[in-house]
């Protein structure tokens, strides 16, 4: 059955390809919006050793973006759903939900050098430029998303190297944030992001207690699921697309 499942990935791909993408180990840190379609794109993709880390429970307000959030799982830990969902997909695969948060005191947990691939889907500032500086600094492959909220337009989605985002305001605090502190990534690394920046027309409502990054305090920032899952799917097709280019 295994073999049947990505039959159309191996047409596409080619064996080899496959059983390089079965032999990576992936960790993907926060899987919300956009990283639980990313855990998703991996898994579907031919990935089987995935590493899933968020902190957060599901929410109402996380149905209308997030993978895993239906009105039956409102109220369970992230991780957990999806690593049920993504074993229905894959019962062979290998995941390893933490329900966890990266930051500077737990960093060191995660074991970033035993992995190939680092897939940060971080909302926080500070921990997402923690996390980008550690990877980077340990010879890991990293992909990451910059800001998927106020984004209607997918076709304003696109890939470019971190210095290189133009017209997002988190990519910009970030460049900030490491000139300010004089430490900077330790080499390149790829971005998923959207240089459209709309304005919240709707009120907050008290039950949603989940925030986006904003550039002066924690904000809670309105998005749709078509924009955070192309942000999710763009990010697994940089790992498959990376592995396809390692083999040839």
């Amino acid at each position: 059955m295994i073999n049947d499942i990505f039959n159309r990935g191996e047409r596409l791909l080619g064996a080899e390809a496959m059983k390089t993408l079965a032999q990576k180990r992936v960790i993907v840190f926060g899987v919300g919006g956009v990283g639980s379609w990313c855990a998703e794109g991996l898994v579907r993709s031919g990935i089987r050793h995935l590493t899933i880390v968020d902190s957060d429970c599901v929410s109402i307000t996380n149905i209308n973006r997030q993978l895993m959030a239906t009105t039956r799982t409102v109220g369970r830990p992230k991780v957990e759903v999806l690593k049920e969902r993504l074993q229905e997909i894959n019962p062979d695969a290998e995941i390893n939900a933490l329900q966890d948060v990266y930051n500077e005191e737990s960093s060191e947990s995660f074991n970033l050098e035993s992995y190939d691939y680092v897939i940060d889907a971080i909302d926080s500032l500070k921990d997402k430029a923690h996390l980008i500086l550690e990877a980077t600094g340990k010879g890991v492959k990293l992909y990451s998303s910059m800001g998927a909220a106020l984004k209607l337009d997918p076709m304003r989605v696109k890939v470019a190297e971190f210095w290189e985002v133009k017209g997002c305001p988190l990519g910009a605090a970030l460049r900030r944030k490491f000139k300010r502190e004089k430490l900077f990534p330790k080499r390149k690394f790829k971005c998923v992001y959207s240089d459209e920046l709309l304005e919240n027309l709707g009120d907050v409502q008290e039950c949603d207690s989940s925030s986006t990054w904003d550039a002066s305090k924690a904000q809670i920032n309105g998005s749709l699921v078509h924009i955070t899952a192309i942000f999710g799917f763009t990010l697994s097709g940089l790992v498959v697309q990376d592995v396809f280019k390692e083999i040839k």
